[in-house]
């Protein structure tokens, strides 16, 4: 039986600004979620992806 993921506020997530991610360890990859809407699922991505995607995320101006 897998534990429970243990889901986490990006540390860039405002308080009522509207954007907030959170993400979690899921076996080795990553989930990626809404925290205004959990039950609405998650994205699943590698660690190498999600790390291409924080790096394309932060290169934006």
């Amino acid at each position: 039986m897998t534990a429970p993921a243990h889901w986490r506020k990006s540390s860039h997530s405002g308080g009522d600004e509207g954007e907030c991610v959170e993400v979690a360890d899921l076996d080795g990859q990553v989930g990626v979620r809404d925290s205004k809407n959990p039950d609405a699922g998650h994205l699943t991505l590698t660690r190498h992806d999600f790390t291409a995607l924080v790096a394309h995320l932060t290169s934006q101006p």
